[in-house]
């Protein structure tokens, strides 16, 4: 009979999408769910192991936590979850290069050992979270080549650790920030924004720069 319980519980997390006793495998399910994948790159990510450790394209510590999550250039469209706020040992969100839509979930703020996100060459709208201000450990922000719009989040200026910003090629508006890591962002990092000035693009935006 135990034999039969254990066996049963397995279908169960299998019909209902879960990992046992793992949270960071129930997050990482989800994203799965909510993707598609004509590729088949996210084959091994089977809800019924213990721990997602052992599936393609993630990364653990010794502790198997999660560290690193690269699919970046997989052929993948479908959205992001909030579920990936679970993660709370993610370093490294890589999903460049797809064809992801929808909105960055502000959920992504809950990353605190969060050092790159690469968001970049998606279909993202929306706009960019203030939650992502939270990420104090964060030195890599790239969400170029998106059709991202609404004001550069002032809380990212609190961020001491950040040395990369790219926010190129969106509908942002509003000002680029002039405090903080963004003293030393090159202007060039966010080009072809036409409704987006600073102090050295003032005169150069096309049209109304107001976020209203």
């Amino acid at each position: 009979m135990a034999a039969l319980g254990w066996v049963l519980s397995l279908f169960l997390a299998a019909t209902l999408g879960l990992v046992s006793g793992n949270s960071e495998g129930d997050a990482l399910y989800t994203l799965r769910r909510s993707l598609t994948d004509p590729d088949d790159v996210l084959q091994s990510w089977d809800p019924t192991l213990v721990n997602p450790c052992t599936w393609f394209h993630i990364t653990c510590n010794q502790d198997n936590r999660v560290t690193r999550l690269d699919l970046g250039n997989s052929n993948l469209s479908g959205h992001l979850v909030p579920e990936l706020g679970k993660l709370e040992h993610l370093q490294y969100l890589e999903l460049y290069k797809n064809h992801i839509e929808g909105t960055i979930p502000s959920e992504l703020g809950n990353l605190k050992s969060l050092i790159s996100l690469d968001l970049y060459n998606n279909n993202i709208s929306g706009t960019i979270p203030p939650a992502l201000g939270k990420l104090k450990s964060l030195v890599f922000l790239r969400l170029n080549d998106n059709r991202l719009n609404g004001p550069i989040p002032r809380e990212l200026t609190g961020i001491s650790s950040l040395k990369v910003v790219d926010v190129s090629n969106n509908d942002l508006c509003g000002t680029i920030p002039t405090s903080g890591p963004f003293e030393h962002i090159p202007l060039n990092n966010f080009d072809n924004n036409p409704r987006l000035e600073g102090p050295e693009l003032l005169g150069l935006a096309t049209y109304d720069t107001s976020c209203s």
